[in-house]
């Protein structure tokens, strides 16, 4: 939103000064969080060997290659997806303009969902390095679908788009449920591996091509920042102040698409990320898109991540997926928002 006030006014300089802290807080809060993550794991490594890992990595060394090949690159993949997820949960709420939106709306969970379960059931695929393809092209195809049911092409209604990602994702779920149904023990065993939403077992050949997705389609959301501020306001004033909603609504939804298409694909479906950290995020930088999504990739990713290592702890020996996790904390937190928040807002 822009705000009225002179650029050189104390208290907006001041504002900008707090939230500049806060982000420095943020990334303190993250390298220490991503810290735990890669010295706490379900297999006892003493802090000296994960040191040693990070610093002086011996490839025979058993410890050493645990450290490196499983829980960086999982630390890592958690602060992606989570970021990725954050990001894509502001620019859903802001296009729609309702506190309750995600980014599943578009049907990007369901599309990847129904495509990786048919890689795994038609095609034998098990390697998440593969499968995550297919959910890309799933998501994508599902994001693209919505875009057509809603009739995007013909003016920007957010109720429209709701209704026809909701009807879709409805048909891709019943499809998904006929699927496995109608496969083996192992194909189902497979896919509810993925279906749990996990960062286990996930290296460098899952997230350098999946961080070089989200890097892109971060690029497009920060590129939209003003505009979003000027769409959240709505379609009449958009076009009053100059901004071609449609346009700004197909390039965001092709952010979402990228961010948390690939995002599902790479760790499987985790939800509420990219619905409790934005609302976070917005009471501590208000509502300035510019702040409001640094502030959300920041917050989702430490909430990635530590998800990630209580999973670890409180299962241990074994271990939580992260998207049991996430569910159980926001969870609770929807249920405050809908409290919060009163029907006619919505």
């Amino acid at each position: 939103m822009t705000s009225l006030a002179h650029p050189l006014n104390p208290l907006n300089d001041t504002r900008d000064k707090k939230r500049r802290l806060g982000l420095f807080v943020g990334m303190g809060v993250l390298f220490i969080a991503s810290l735990v993550s890669i010295f706490v794991g379900t297999h006892s490594i003493s802090p000296s060997v994960t040191i040693d890992a990070i610093l002086s990595f011996d490839s025979t060394n058993s410890e050493h290659l645990l450290v490196q090949h499983l829980r960086i690159p999982r630390t890592f993949l958690a602060i992606v997806v989570g970021g990725a997820l954050g990001i894509a949960g502001v620019i859903m709420q802001g296009l729609t303009r309702n506190p309750l939106a995600d980014p599943g709306i578009l049907g990007v969970n369901a599309g990847a969902t129904v495509a990786v379960v048919s890689a795994i059931a038609f095609l034998g695929l098990s390697d998440i390095g593969y499968v995550m393809w297919f959910g890309l092209a799933g998501a994508a195809i599902a994001g693209a679908g919505v875009f057509v049911l809603a009739g995007i092409n013909k003016g920007v209604n957010p109720v429209r788009v709701v209704l026809a990602g909701s009807a879709l994702s409805v048909v891709l779920l019943a499809l998904t449920h006929i699927i496995t149904v109608n496969s083996d023990e192992m194909v189902f065993d497979q896919f509810r591996h993925w279906a749990v939403g996990s960062f286990q077992g996930r290296g460098y050949d899952v997230l350098l091509p999946v961080s070089v997705l989200i890097l892109i389609g971060m690029v497009i959301a920060f590129s939209l920042a003003k505009a979003l501020d000027t769409v959240s306001l709505g379609e009449d004033i958009g076009h009053a102040l100059g901004v071609n909603p449609v346009r700004i609504w197909s390039l965001a939804s092709i952010s979402i698409v990228i961010l948390a298409g690939a995002s599902t694909a790479a760790a499987g479906p985790i939800s509420f990320v990219g619905l409790t950290a934005p609302h976070i995020a917005r009471m501590i930088s208000g509502p300035d898109h510019k702040w409001l999504m640094p502030f959300s990739l920041l917050i989702a990713s430490i909430l990635a991540v530590l998800a990630d290592v209580l999973g670890r702890i409180i299962g241990h020996p074994n271990e939580i997926s992260v998207g049991i996790m996430i569910a159980l904390i926001g969870g609770p937190f929807f249920v405050f928002l809908v409290k919060r928040w009163k029907i006619s807002q919505l």
